[in-house]
């Protein structure tokens, strides 16, 4: 007999996993949370996705989906009542090219920023260097538009948020002090909306005897909250805004 709800292995600090929660709360397609433990990985995980990261969702039929990135897709295509979907496909690949662009350099970097040990470092000033690239080209594009797919949040921005937010929060001082006004406004912006407090309900590690947490929670799902973009844009300082119409990001 197949389960009645799909089965979500999450992490809570997990940018990966974040962006899932995300893609689900948007969607209102309800799961099984399983907060895991990533010391004491339970054995369900490992058996339905060896590589045992999080995020993993078990769809009802059984089907296994092991990339973040899959299952906000598989979420917003079941049902997007936010739009964040491109509505054609020349959009769908401009978002495309910047979650590529974050989940391949910019991840490396960060990791090599928040853990130079790892890489026999005795700081991660240089990987902070070349992130901070990425992060210009970004503020470079929510100053002409707002948000990285126009004037509302979407798919480019919620699969990326996460990762800007681990990164912004090394050293929050830097951050902070870096000229990138529109994307320190994008951030706080996204770090203070309901549908982030939705998310990242704190939960204790899943085991097999305790009862189902159910995922999401009862929580905003309007376009209100994207109504965050024009605002945004408008209290950015007037030389911004003659600095995005300037760019060709």
């Amino acid at each position: 007999m197949p389960a009645p709800y799909p089965f979500l292995y999450s992490f809570r600090r997990c940018p990966y996993a974040m962006r899932a929660r995300l893609a689900l709360a948007a969607s209102g397609m309800v799961c099984e949370l399983r907060e895991v433990v990533l010391a004491q990985k339970p054995q369900g995980l490992l058996q339905a996705s060896p590589k045992g990261t999080v995020p993993v969702l078990i769809q009802v039929d059984g089907a296994v989906l092991e990339q973040s990135l899959d299952i906000m897709l598989w979420a917003l295509r079941g049902n997007d009542p936010l739009h964040w979907l491109p509505g054609d496909e020349a959009s769908l690949q401009d978002a495309m090219r910047w979650i590529t662009q974050c989940d391949g350099s910019f991840k490396r970097q960060l990791d090599g920023y928040k853990y130079p040990q790892r890489h026999g470092l005795p700081d991660g000033l240089e990987y902070r260097t070349q992130g901070a690239c990425f992060l210009n080209r970004l503020n470079l594009q929510l100053l002409a538009h707002g948000f990285l797919a126009g004037k509302y949040a979407g798919l480019a921005d919620m699969a990326i948020a996460p990762f800007v937010r681990q990164f912004a929060h090394v050293d929050p001082v830097w951050f902070a002090n870096q000229d990138w006004p529109a994307l320190q406004h994008w951030l706080t912006a996204f770090e203070t909306s309901a549908l982030f407090e939705q998310v990242m309900g704190k939960y204790a590690a899943w085991h097999p005897e305790q009862p189902a947490v159910m995922f999401p929670t009862p929580g905003p799902t309007t376009r209100q909250e994207q109504v965050l973009s024009l605002e945004m844009h408008a209290a950015l300082p007037q030389g911004a805004k003659v600095a995005a119409a300037l760019c060709g990001a």
